[in-house]
This record gives C-alpha cells, sequence and structure tokens, in this order.
C-alpha cells in the first residue's frame, strides 16, 4: 500500500555509473565495493527542454565567499527559553551578517532548476564558478560559531548539496568534462559534513529539536554525493533519535516548548525528517516504521492542525501564531510524502491546490522531482513558491 519513487535496481548501475565514476577519486574502491548511495528516483530526470543557444542568459557575480568566523545574532535575542519571541533589529542584524550565505543558497538553486529546465552551457558554468570559488575559498569552515552559525552552516550545506545532486546523478551527465571542478565541490561537501556532524553529535535529548533534524537532511544529501555511507549511517541515526521523540498523539516534545510557535515548528520539523526518509528508502533503509509510525503519526498532527490548532493549544496553552502556516512554500514536505505513503483524497487536494513546491533549503523543485504531474497542473505559481522565501531563516 505505500510505496516510493526508487530506481530499479537492474536499471540502477548504467543510470548512474557515468556521473558518480568522478566521485571515486573521494570514496575509494572500498565504498565502491560496498555500493553506490542513491537519490529518490526524480533526482535521475534529464533537461526539460534544452536550449541550443545562451542567449539571455548573464552569470550572476559569485557572493563573496564567507570565510568569516560563524557568530551571528538570532532572531530570538531576548527571548526566554522557549526562544518565540521575534526581535526585529537582531534578525536585521542576522541577515545583513549572512547576506552573501543565503545569496548563495537561493542562487545555487536557481542556477541549477534554470539549468535543468534549458540546459544551456552557460548556466552550468556559472553554477560551477560559483560552487567551485565557494569551495576554493574553504567558505564555512570556521570552527569559531555560535548556535547560529553553525546553524547557517548546515542549512547552506543542504541547500547547495541538495541541488548539485541534480547536476551528478541527472542522465543527461551535466558534470561529464568537468571532474576537476566536481571533485574540488564534493571534497568541500565532504569536509562541511564533517564539521555539520561534528557540530550537532552528542547532545541531550532535551536539546534536540528541528535544528538537529535539518542538520540531518544536510549530512543525509552530502552522503549521497560524496557516497559515504558514515554519512549516510550518521543521518539515519539522527532520523531514528527525532522519531523516537514524537508521542503517541503525534507531538514533539521539544517543539511544544515554542509556545505560540510550536505548531509551526512542528510543520518546520517535517521537510527534513521527510526527505532522509525518501533518500533512506532509495537505499534500501525503511525507516517508515520507526516508533511505531512516528514520522506519519506527526504529518498527521501538523495537518490536523493546520486546520484547526485547537489541540496544540490545549497541549501548551499557547494560542497559536498560524503566520507560517498560510504560506504554501512551508508544505513542501508534502511532495515526498506523497510518495512515501498513500495520501488521502483530501491531502493530495491540498497539494495540488498549493503545487509547485520549490524551496532552496531541499534543493529546489521538488515537485517535478517527486510528482512531475504538478507542476503542470499545479495552481500554486502566483503564491510565492520560488527557489525559497524570506522567512526560511529559523534561527535558534
Amino acid at each position: 500500500m505505500n510505496h516510493v519513487n526508487t530506481p530499479k535496481s537492474r536499471n540502477l548501475l548504467p543510470r548512474v555509473l557515468a556521473s558518480t565514476l568522478l566521485g571515486l577519486a573521494l570514496v575509494g574502491p572500498a565504498a565502491w565495493a560496498a555500493g553506490t548511495l542513491v537519490p529518490p528516483q526524480g533526482y535521475y530526470e534529464g533537461i526539460e527542454k534544452a536550449k541550443d543557444k545562451d542567449d539571455n542568459f548573464s552569470c550572476p557575480a559569485v557572493p563573496k565567499p564567507y570565510t568569516d568566523t560563524l557568530q551571528f545574532r538570532s532572531k530570538y535575542e531576548g527571548s526566554d527559553k522557549s526562544r518565540s519571541t521575534f526581535n526585529a533589529a537582531s534578525d536585521q542584524a542576522f541577515r545583513d551578517a549572512t547576506k552573501d550565505i543565503t545569496n548563495m543558497e537561493r542562487g545555487v538553486s536557481k542556477l541549477v532548476m534554470q539549468y535543468m529546465r534549458d540546459g544551456r552551457p552557460a548556466q552550468l558554468d556559472c553554477t560551477l564558478n560559483w560552487l567551485t570559488t565557494w569551495a576554493q575559498a574553504g567558505a564555512l569552515e570556521s570552527t569559531d560559531f555560535n548556535h547560529t552559525g553553525k546553524s547557517m552552516r548546515k542549512w547552506a550545506l543542504g541547500s547547495m548539496s541538495s541541488s548539485y545532486l541534480r547536476l551528478k546523478f541527472s542522465e543527461a551527465h551535466p558534470l561529464q568534462g568537468h571532474e576537476q571542478q566536481a571533485q574540488q565541490i564534493e571534497a568541500w561537501f565532504s569536509k562541511l559534513g564533517d564539521q555539520v556532524v561534528s557540530d550537532w553529535s552528542n547532545q541531550p535529548l532535551e536539546r534536540v529539536n528541528n535544528h538537529f533534524y535539518w542538520a540531518a537532511w544536510s549530512v543525509m544529501a552530502t552522503a549521497v554525493v560524496t557516497n559515504r555511507r558514515d554519512l549516510f549511517d550518521w543521518s539515519v541515526k539522527e532520523y531514528k533519535t527525532a522519531a523516537s521523540q514524537v508521542d503517541p498523539d503525534g507531538f514533539l516534545p521539544n517543539e511544544l516548548k515554542r509556545q505560540q510557535r510550536a505548531l509551526s515548528y512542528h510543520n518546520y520539523a517535517l521537510p527534513p525528517l521527510m526527505m532522509i526518509a525518501s533518500f533512506a528508502q532509495a537505499n534500501g533503509v525503511d525507516l517508515r516504521g520507526e516508533n511505531n509510525g512516528a514520522l506519519q503519526r506527526l504529518a498527521d498532527r501538523v495537518l490536523t492542525g493546520s486546520k484547526d490548532p485547537s489541540a496544540f493549544q490545549a497541549k501548551n496553552g499557547q494560542k497559536q501564531d498560524m503566520t507560517d502556516l498560510k504560506v504554501d512554500s512551508k508544505y513542501a514536505w508534502l511532495e515526498p510524502y506523497c510518495t512515501l505513503y498513500t495520501c488521502s483524497p483530501d491531502t493530495l487536494q491540498r497539494k495540488r491546490d498549493m503545487e509547485p513546491f520549490k524551496t532552496f533549503r531541499l534543493g529546489g523543485d521538488l515537485t517535478r522531482t517527486f510528482d512531475p504531474a504538478g507542476e503542470k497542473n499545479g495552481k500554486g505559481q502566483a503564491k510565492g513558491n520560488d527557489s525559497g522565501d524570506e522567512k526560511d531563516h529559523d534561527q535558534w
């Protein structure tokens, strides 16, 4: 009854061989012998409609590589331990300090989507130049960081590596002829992946919240890009920790602490968890049964709460702020969800009404990846579902 979009094993090796050979220098023969990590089926998509000329495309300037310390202010600065009271001044300071990082995340996602749509060589060259420039500079590698700084690192890694996945595995093999750049980029991703693991490991369970789930997603995307089983296993381990936190009623105790933003943060926890489960499924690891179906229980709680948040108010005593729940792109997790599970007609209709889902933190166009029919039939083009929105800065 449950199903997922995964490549058939007999067709897998020929399709990924050309695009993964260049990564062997990074992962070595032992990893290759153990089996190649792969993304879900949709990541093999080719160019949508190739254009022969590079007309009307001008490569934007590369954002300045961020090599400074990762010490940033939080938009919840001055809040109590619930971290739920917005501080406009510190939020603006954060945005100013992280502008180049965010421009890099958004820009890479946009460039990859443009290339996968048009197939113009200049678009690909531009994308690889952006990534190589940051890789050569050792951007985002600082070990001088605070909580918001390490959060930016994992968000940025997840955005870039999940966009790059499309180039790595596309049946159009865009990385052929660009092996040197690809190795530099992947080596950088691999180094950042190690740092993210270090940043978010060995924390007490009472501190493990959505940030850890997003860290695990960035590591999962990087694991598949670099074919590193150790990163894959760490991501799966973190997913299982997350699943263990979901109570019998579908609530996450550490997100309930966020008072009026509890429902919003339950919803925010779902995108990385859905993506991890989908990528794990593509590699023969079925996580849907963890903690008696915790992921579906959490999703059901959020979908119900988005229509009627009274259960959340009853649980933590706070009237819920529904602002984020009215933003279509916040439900991008529905795309992998409806491949992992059989969605109800009502949920499918909600998904259709909001499609297409395009979000840079998950690597771009999820609708084309998981449900191409929704790309054609969706009604969400005018609702802000671009490569991301300005509210995707959920710092601690």
